[in-house]
């Protein structure tokens, strides 16, 4: 089943690479969307694919790197894609 989630991740997020880290994990598990930072220092993303992928996504960004220090992951499941073609960063 085809799924789409909406994150804000919060904690120490910027400057430590984690866009490029969320991209190469969206890209691990065959998922599309985007990642950019928000001016308050969080970021914001979507996932969309495979629930189970995307579920798995989820779980590798609230894990972070060995830099980001996350301190909480705010999921919003929207069960209607929009069927993005690629996963991007946006700046």
């Amino acid at each position: 089943m085809k799924a789409r989630a909406h994150l804000i991740i919060e904690g120490k997020v910027k400057g430590v690479g984690f866009r490029i880290f969320m991209s190469e994990v969206a890209l691990s598990c065959g998922l599309t969307g985007w990642v950019m930072n928000l001016p308050n220092g969080n970021i914001e993303a979507v996932f969309e694919g495979e629930r189970k992928s995307v579920e798995i996504a989820i779980c590798k960004c609230s894990q972070g790197t060995t830099s980001a220090r996350i301190s909480k992951v705010e999921v919003d499941w929207r069960e209607k894609p929009e069927t993005l073609t690629t996963f991007m960063i946006r700046y």
